[in-house]
């Protein structure tokens, strides 16, 4: 699965500042700090960390789903990720 997202990123190393490629760093650092909070369990700054960059993928996948709906449910696709809840 990894081996394909970079596939697909990697043409897109050219605009890192589009939201898809900022939502998918998101999520390869979120994935990072999971996996060492399962080692380190009383890292709360850690947590913090990762609580603060929860929020901004999902202000950023909640600004793509009202952009561009196909844009969103590819990425989501891609990335294995659920759809956020709408309020």
């Amino acid at each position: 699965m990894i081996k394909n997202l970079s596939i697909s990123v990697s043409s897109k190393e050219e605009n890192r500042g589009s939201v898809e490629f900022q939502i998918f760093s998101f999520t390869n650092k979120i994935r990072r700090l999971t996996s060492h909070l399962e080692l380190h369990k009383k890292d709360y700054l850690s947590q913090r960390g990762l609580r603060k960059i929860l929020g901004k993928r999902q202000r950023l996948l909640a600004y793509l789903s009202k952009k561009n709906r196909a844009h969103y449910k590819e990425l989501i696709g891609q990335l294995s990720i659920r759809e956020t809840k709408i309020r």
